[in-house]
């Protein structure tokens, strides 16, 4: 692999095995949503409201809810200084470090450095942020990156009597000094520009900016691209509390939708074909459901047609999704049980955009096999 492909590869083994917690988080935090939002089942009302006695049990829920993402630089710096070759436990002390509760939240740095009251430590003349990394990602991961590398370097030169006290104390100093004085204010800065190039795409340009990441994503997926999209999702879900959702989930599942819709209507198109329609109502419904790897690799991609259609469909099922602002607050199935994870006042214009991208990439795949089906037969 190239230094861009090995890079992308990182970031998504660093997050698969935390996506579980990711993913609990953010249905949970979908539950409180329901159990709270007014209007959902009683005019004016929520539910709580109207059943006073599971008001503790919502409270629970949002404090079960907020757990995974207001730990999640511990979550990260364990899973990350794991692959890095790192010891796992030190990196999720470095991720600790970063969310101290004596620390400015991260939250509030913003607001602070506009009223000039960051607060400083003053180490040998240099002003240092005594600044938190709640919400972020990409500052925890380069930490334990460097957290790995020093310690690494140190089992190899510090004598072995005194490696199991001198290698974990050193590693974490140097690496909080690193990450305090220059890591992360360089990757704060890189992270926020990526989480707004995105928000930029979708809430600036609206309709044009969903049609546009509703195309590329299943371009993504065949180059195995996509997964570096988890790093900004990820940091757009850690700070939900201001941003309100992320507007990419629903994009993804049309992309998905319309890929199932596609491989579906292969299926009517060569009904006479046993082995092909079995595979295109196999995959076409993997697809469905957020697994779309199938559909596009042993259907749309062999007979090309259908993947253009897929490409008209999810589009403009993308472009509806962006249009009308719909909002997850989760990770999960990009599929049409996806819908799980959307804002419950967000959920019928998900379930409208979804139904809008298959009808459409259906329809689209349909058209194009009549004419130029024959013609692009197999790659």
């Amino acid at each position: 692999m190239n230094p861009v492909q090995k890079l992308l590869k990182t970031l998504a083994d660093v997050f698969v095995p935390i996506l579980p917690a990711l993913v609990a988080s953010g249905l949970l935090m979908g539950i409180n949503n329901i159990l709270t939002a007014e209007g959902m089942f009683f005019s004016g009302k929520s539910l709580i409201d109207a059943y006073p006695q599971i008001k503790d049990i919502a409270d629970m829920i949002n404090l079960a809810s907020n757990a995974g993402f207001t730990f999640l630089p511990v979550l990260i710096g364990f899973s990350a200084a794991k692959i890095f070759g790192g010891t796992p436990i030190l990196g999720a002390v470095i991720g600790a470090i970063m969310i101290h509760p004596d620390l400015l939240n991260g939250y509030s740095y913003g607001q602070a450095l506009l009223d000039g009251t960051v607060p400083y430590w003053h180490i040998f003349g240099f002003p240092v942020a005594k600044v938190g990394y709640q919400g972020t990602v990409l500052p925890v991961i380069v930490s334990a990156f460097c957290l790995s590398m020093i310690e690494k370097r140190l089992r190899k030169i510090v004598p072995a009597m005194l490696d199991n006290i001198l290698t974990p104390l050193l590693s974490v100093l140097i690496t909080a000094a690193l990450t305090f004085l220059f890591i992360g204010p360089v990757m704060r800065t890189v992270g926020d520009a990526m989480t707004n190039t995105v928000m930029w795409l979708f809430f600036d340009l609206g309709a044009l900016g969903g049609l546009i990441y509703g195309v590329t994503y299943p371009l993504l997926v065949i180059t195995g691209m996509h997964h570096s999209l988890i790093t900004a999702e990820t940091q757009i879900l850690a700070n939900i509390q201001t941003l309100g959702g992320s507007p990419t989930f629903a994009v993804v599942a049309c992309a998905n939708c319309a890929q199932g819709a596609a491989a579906l209507a292969v299926m009517f198109l060569m009904k006479k074909d046993a082995k092909v329609k079995s595979m295109a109502s196999a995959s076409g419904i993997s697809a469905l459901l957020g697994i779309t790897e199938p559909a596009i690799f042993g259907v749309n991609l062999k007979y090309r047609y259908p993947f253009y259609g897929a490409l008209i469909g999810g589009g403009i099922g993308a472009a509806y999704a962006t249009l009308v602002r719909v909002l997850s607050v989760s990770q999960g199935p990009c599929g049409v049980i996806g819908v799980i994870c959307i804002r419950p006042d967000c959920m019928i214009q998900f379930m409208v955009s979804v139904i809008i991208a298959i009808i459409s990439a259906f329809i689209a795949t349909f058209l194009l096999g009549k004419t130029i089906g024959r013609k692009s037969i197999q790659i």
